[in-house]
């Protein structure tokens, strides 16, 4: 089966595939002036995002743009080229640009901008806009919501809509939701001429931190480390059971660390590992499944998780370092689960590995292994306190002796890749009947580490900010796509060094353009997201929302999580993650927040964004509208529903994860006391989800029965939730007299936090009582520590009332308000570990692996030839 230019089989239509990723790269195919303006554009873009994010412009105090301004022009940019690559009808004009497209390009581009251009005049009048203004901010919020119309579809658009007019219509609106209503005057100057609607925190992390982000990608990817990636994962799982779907869920894994885009990341990575899955056995719904289930969980692995995770830093208030930290090991366990699913696929399938040139031995496979693990484990020691020691030794002058170190390597690690041959793509016409040796291939592209762990050292070593750690990472992978070429041609002694060069600077340009035209969704989709933002900061239906899914969950908290995921689905359905992910999180965090607390459970607010974060992408593997289902059946040709059904159902562990987190914070590294506690952490959530995948595929080491299922699901809850089954025989904490507080905070550590239950009236007036975790800083005594809190209290009973609670202080940040009292404290119990209750469950679980293996060795006899 030929492939065609895209990379597609010959058998799929390629319109499709282009089709789904409209959102990505453009929407039309231009030739003539109108591709250069389409060319033109996209790289000044990149060129004012990499300009932005250097430090060049406070050094030489020239270009300094504040973060309104930054904003403006990125939307400005992001509108132009929705216009002008994206038609107004699906398929008219889709190879040419229309005269009034132009016109609505420029009048777009001149609304997003306004800000920037009268920035200075509008300072002056804050809060009192003339009639320009709001022509202009009218204006500006039509052509926004036909910009996203046409880049994103009708979804977005419509939600966004539903909110401006929900702002406008507040009287009319059910008594449950109702609210006074605003102008006219009023929304536009709120949504368009400030920092509460479209140009908020959302389109503010597109411009700072995702652009260079998506960039970084583009570049790594036309650098050729997309193909190596993948490469590799063939060349090492390869000869495993299924070993071609284990290789495209590293992959795809490996690509989502610089994809960020679930769809892009099917289509990249699916042309390649679909077919090869399908040539090894695997039927079209279940090869594409894979690749879905795969591709999707790619936004969930750090160090990049697409825009959303760049949110959470601005909506939970954390580093994006801390980000990183919750979420590496739900994205570990749901990735090492998918191979196991695909392991246990492989086997019901009967599969057998792909022969290895120059196949190892078990020793000597087990042998290599030891030497890449040391290896590696001596290198990063080597880098981190050989370059720590060097920056203490050489202070200012450190970057200057780093630098060249850095690209002495570079040069080194490109020179002896040459040794080997170059890497080829996959031709899915060739059989596959042998894999590559692992050594070669891996030693091909050893260069394309370097600006990951630059990236990484910026982010946990150095401490710098999301957009710095980017740019520098994008400044040497720029420096990477100009001289690879070269310094390739000249290692192998080829000349022609100056066509080379030239080749490296016009990959450059290409990258720039892509990165541009990748971030249009994201820019659009952000903005537009704005809308909603600032339609719950200007009608107050945060509070009302609050209200209305507690009258629904009755209360309950498990019910309330239940509620969010389907509404996370259903929207995710038609909006991109980061779109879904402000709606959801803006209207939902607060009252799961809210509601843990009145029922005892202290929820983090990052394990509620990162819950939202899931479903957000779960959905795009959701049927009916799974938008990646669809590109990875247009690559497979298999159904499409029936691809979003099969993924779905492998994509149920990542969905009960969530889940699991909430209730169970030590998923997210929240808690842990030491190293041991980390290793159990690992052990027990590890464990559960891979007998959580078993009982979910109905096979083990032979298929399941139904009651081996539910054991295998109980077993599954157990070792995800020890503390469900340990609090029933040994409450973990006791309500204590808030009269006994002091006593209690003089056992409480350092910076440690005391949880107490506090009752009062809340803002609307309605009595509520909640429990609350307050944190306490160091002090000579009891009382110090609370004062030095921000709370003033005395007695009164049993009971603590509150006399004053300081501004910003940490008390009022937890949630208490002057006049509540502080009702009892809880009071840690003594009690053994909750971890005791995974001997049970694992002498269970070695039961049923027993009776499954006697079982397994009897059919084996059955089926044998005499």
């Amino acid at each position: 089966m030929a492939k065609n230019e895209s990379g597609a089989d010959a058998g799929v239509d390629p319109s499709k595939v282009q089709e789904l990723l409209q959102t990505e790269t453009g929407g039309r195919a231009l030739t003539g002036p109108a591709s250069v303006i389409l060319f033109i554009v996209p790289v000044c873009w990149s060129l004012f995002q990499i300009w932005i994010a250097s430090p060049l412009p406070f050094i030489l105090d020239f270009g300094i743009f504040n973060s309104t301004e930054a904003r403006s022009i990125h939307l400005a940019f992001a509108v132009f080229l929705a216009y002008s690559a994206f038609p107004m009808i699906k398929g008219v004009h889709a190879d040419k640009v229309p005269l009034y497209d132009w016109i609505l390009a420029l009048a777009a581009a001149f609304t997003a901008s306004y800000l920037y251009v009268f920035y200075d005049q509008l300072a002056q009048r804050p809060g009192a806009p003339i009639t320009m203004d709001l022509w202009v901010a009218l204006c500006g919020l039509v052509l926004l919501l036909e910009a996203t119309r046409r880049a994103l579809g009708l979804p977005l658009t419509i939600v966004a809509a539903v909110f401006i007019t929900y702002s406008l219509a507040g009287p009319y609106m059910p008594d449950v939701i109702s609210h006074k209503g605003t102008s006219l005057n009023k929304l536009a100057s709120h949504q368009w001429l400030g920092t509460e609607g479209v140009f908020g925190v959302a389109l503010g992390v597109s411009t700072s931190f995702v652009f260079l982000f998506v960039l970084f990608g583009a570049l790594l990817e036309r650098a050729g480390a997309g193909n190596y990636f993948i490469q590799v994962a063939y060349a090492m799982l390869g000869h495993m059971r299924g070993g071609p779907a284990k290789a495209a869920v590293v992959s795809s894994g490996l690509s989502g660390v610089v994809s960020g885009s679930s769809i892009a990341n099917v289509v990249t990575t699916g042309t390649f590992t679909i077919p090869l899955m399908k040539r090894v056995g695997f039927p079209a719904t279940k090869a594409g499944a894979v690749e879905v289930a795969a591709s999707t969980n790619g936004q969930l692995t750090p160090p990049i998780m697409g825009a959303a995770a760049f949110l959470m830093v601005e909506y939970v208030g954390i580093s994006y370092l801390e980000v990183i930290k919750h979420a590496i090991l739900p994205a570990m366990i749901s990735y090492v689960a998918l191979i196991y699913i695909v392991h246990l696929e492989a086997c019901k399938l009967n599969m057998k590995g792909i022969e290895r040139l120059n196949r190892p031995t078990l020793a000597q496979r087990m042998l290599n292994w030891v030497v890449v693990l040391l290896g590696l484990c001596v290198l990063t020691l080597a880098v981190y306190y050989g370059v720590g020691w060097l920056k203490g030794a050489l202070g200012s002058a450190a970057p200057w002796v780093l630098t060249p170190l850095l690209i002495a390597a570079y040069v080194a690690l490109v020179g002896y890749a040459t040794r080997f041959p170059e890497l080829e793509e996959d031709n899915a016409d060739s059989e596959m009947d042998q894999l590559p040796e692992v050594g070669p291939t891996v030693k091909t592209g050893l260069y394309f580490l370097l600006p990951v762990v630059v990236l990484v050292w910026c982010l946990t070593v150095e401490r710098f900010s999301p957009q710095l750690s980017a740019f520098w990472a994008t400044l040497f992978m720029i420096f990477i796509v100009i001289t690879q070429r070269p310094l390739k041609a000249f290692f192998r002694k080829h000349g022609h060094l100056a066509s080379e060069l030239k080749g490296g600077v016009v990959d450059l340009f290409h990258s720039l353009a892509t990165g541009a035209r990748n971030m249009v969704g994201i820019g659009v989709a952000t903005a537009t997201a704005g809308i909603v933002v600032g339609t719950v900061t200007l009608t107050g239906i945060g509070l009302v929302m609050t209200q209305f899914v507690e009258f629904l969950s009755g209360g309950n908290l498990l019910l309330m999580l239940l509620f969010t995921a389907l509404i996370s689905l259903i929207l995710g359905m038609g909006l991109p993650t980061t779109a879904n992910y402000i709606v959801v999180s803006t209207l939902m965090a607060p009252v799961i927040v809210n509601l843990g607390a009145e029922n005892g459970l202290i929820v983090p607010l990052i394990a509620v964004h990162l819950f939202v974060f899931y479903f957000g992408i779960l959905a795009d593997d959701t049927p009916p509208v799974g938008l990646a289902a669809y590109a990875a059946a247009a690559i497979s040709g298999g159904d499409p529903i029936r691809t979003g059904v099969q993924g779905f159902t492998y994509d149920i562990r990542t969905a009960i994860l969530p889940f699991m987190f909430i209730f169970n914070t030590q998923l997210l590294l929240i808690g842990l006391t030491g190293w041991f506690d980390l290793l159990v952490t690992v052990f027990s959530a590890v464990t559960a989800m891979l007998v959580f995948s078993a009982a979910t595929q109905g096979y083990w080491f032979t298929r399941t029965r139904w009651w081996e299922t539910v054991f295998l699901l109980l077993i599954t809850f157990t070792m995800f939730r020890p503390g469900f089954w340990w609090d029933m025989v040994y409450p973990p904490t006791q309500d204590r007299p808030a009269s006994e507080l002091f006593q209690y905070v003089e056992d409480i550590p350092a910076d440690g936090a005391i949880v107490v239950q506090a009752s009062g009236m809340s803002i609307d007036g309605d009595e509520v009582s909640k429990y609350l975790r307050l944190d306490l800083p160091a002090g000579e005594t009891p009382e110090q520590r609370v004062a030095q809190s921000g709370l003033e209290m005395s007695p009164q009973g049993d009971r603590m009332v509150v006399d004053f609670v300081d501004f910003g202080s940490i008390a009022e940040q937890a949630g208490i308000s002057f006049g509540w009292t502080i009702d009892t404290v809880l009071v840690p119990q003594d009690r053994p570990p909750k971890e005791l209750m995974f001997i049970p469950a694992l002498l269970l679980l070695a039961a049923l692996a027993y009776g499954q293996l006697r079982r397994r060795a009897r059919e084996q006899l059955e089926t044998s030839p005499a």
